[in-house]
């Protein structure tokens, strides 16, 4: 009898590379190592297409990346008797390892240039447009990093492995895509530990607390913040330690606690550098971002001076640099408008936003729209 794998597979739409990365994160998961791309693919093709028997270990991971049971999928069942070597002949053991990566500087170097276009291309177009990109690159690295013999190579390339797999999982965020999301940033927390880089793992960790804002578990949510800040070994960098600040005050805003969002605010503004340092590629945060952000937590608050931040910022953000930015902006600014009686105006930026919601495929500010503006 036929197993069902190609038919799941086409079922959601995957490619075999998808396959092969959720199999390898599965597969990390269990602190296991997969054979290379080209081996797994070809077992791949004869599950799929010759019904090839699946063995016990390949039909726990296929059960796990599909999320559905082995008898489900076609590929539980008895196993062909194996026949026992002759008795004057020792079992043999085929080791299909991997490739061993052979990491340098040089390498390192072009992976960190990739990283940076897609984040380059991420703040003007969106999420959707490279997202695809952006979880290419994270396979990549994931197969280069696991496979690489340790040293200073193999830690920079975990680096740019927690960054890129941060900045897939909060398209995925930005998309709805909550549990993706999740299991993203838990491989960029992982890789920057990999790594060593406090920044990053503070990092990864904080912003991890944005999906528990979407999902509404927000206490939660302020609970990982304060956890990411206060498990830091030594001093962050300022601008990091502004953007922990900000983001606690996002929490609090949610939570309604005004006057505790307030003094956040003014945590982080104190805690912002006079000059940028441009030392974290990842985070860009000066007085005009943070004037956005302490708008947007006002404006969630219902506070009426939300308008004023707000409309400082919109005004001084470069035309069609900051897409998905722009949108939460004017999200933000169409409800402080409303709170104030402004009704036309908040109108008239709710549909500007969603005018670029739709460019972005920014599902969460889509639904925050439809709030101001009907389905």
């Amino acid at each position: 009898m036929r197993n069902r794998l190609a038919q799941a597979r086409e079922e959601r739409g995957w490619k075999k590379a998808r396959l092969l990365h959720e199999l390898r994160t599965a597969a990390a998961r269990r602190n296991e190592r997969l054979p290379k791309d080209e081996s797994l693919a070809r077992r791949i093709a004869v599950w799929e297409n010759q019904g090839g028997v699946v063995s016990d270990f390949y039909c726990a991971l296929l059960s796990e990346v599909y999320g559905e049971s082995c008898e489900d999928l076609g590929i539980a069942g008895p196993r062909p008797p194996t026949p026992a070597p002759p008795l004057d002949e020792a079992p043999t053991i085929p080791l299909d390892l991997p490739e061993l990566t052979r990491l340098d500087p040089g390498l390192v170097e072009l992976l960190r240039t990739q990283t940076q276009t897609i984040r380059l291309m991420d703040r003007r177009l969106g999420g959707t447009t490279v997202h695809d990109q952006a979880l290419a690159h994270v396979a990549a690295l994931e197969r280069l990093v696991h496979n690489a013999l340790p040293g200073s190579p193999r830690a920079d390339a975990a680096d740019q492995l927690g960054q890129v797999a941060a900045l897939a999982g909060w398209q995925a965020l930005d998309m709805g895509h909550l549990q993706e999301a999740w299991r993203l940033h838990e491989i960029a927390t992982a890789a920057a530990r990999e790594s060593e880089v406090t920044p990053g793992i503070v990092y990864a960790r904080a912003q991890q607390a944005y999906i528990l804002l979407d999902a509404g578990r927000t206490a939660e949510a302020r609970e990982l913040i304060l956890s990411a800040r206060a498990h830091a070994p030594g001093s962050l960098p300022q601008e990091l330690l502004a953007w922990l600040h900000a983001a606690e005050a996002e929490a609090l805003a949610a939570l309604g606690q005004r006057d505790a969002s307030l003094r956040a605010l003014d945590a982080a503004d104190a805690a912002l550098p006079a000059q940028p340092q441009d030392a974290l590629p990842y985070l860009m945060l000066n007085a005009e971002h943070l004037a956005r952000w302490r708008g947007h937590c006002l404006a969630r608050l219902g506070d009426l001076s939300a308008v004023d931040d707000l409309t400082l910022a919109l005004r001084s953000m470069p035309e069609g640099q900051y897409g998905r930015a722009e949108v939460s902006l004017r999200v933000d600014l169409a409800l402080a408008m409303r709170a104030l009686g402004e009704l036309a105006e908040s109108r008239t930026q709710a549909a500007r936003a969603r005018e670029l919601a739709a460019r972005t495929g920014s599902e969460r500010q889509r639904r925050r729209i439809s709030d101001l503006l009907g389905p």
